[in-house]
């Protein structure tokens, strides 16, 4: 057992006849290692460009509301009517009044005929 640790420090499975077998599988080893940390690092950059990009919806949708509530306060009819008097432009006294237009018949091609 002695012997087995002694060959294993001084690493005598790398050079041995049949070290190509252990090459292999250490160059294995190596590629799946630099697989997973290069994975790991692709996940956690989508993890971040996640929350950035939740953050960004946040503040998009408080910007929607202040634009909302903004919008609604500018077409309330006291806002409409205290800019209109700015250009002494004043507010109806007499309520509008609905036209109703009729609509002729259409008169067939021998009634245009005898009028």
């Amino acid at each position: 057992m002695k012997t087995s640790i002694y060959n294993l420090l001084k690493a005598r499975f790398l050079i041995d006849d049949d070290a190509i077998k252990n090459w292999r599988f250490i160059v294995f080893l190596i590629v799946l290692a630099i697989i997973m940390i290069a994975n790991t690092q692709r996940y956690e950059q989508k993890v971040f460009k996640i929350a950035e990009l939740t953050s960004e919806v946040k503040e998009m949708r408080s910007e929607f509301v202040d634009r909302r509530s903004e919008l609604m306060k500018l077409r309330m009819e006291s806002t409409v009517s205290e800019k209109m008097l700015e250009k002494e432009i004043f507010p109806s006294t007499v309520p509008p009044v609905k036209i109703k237009v009729k609509n002729e018949e259409e008169k067939s091609f021998l009634k245009k005929l005898w009028q």
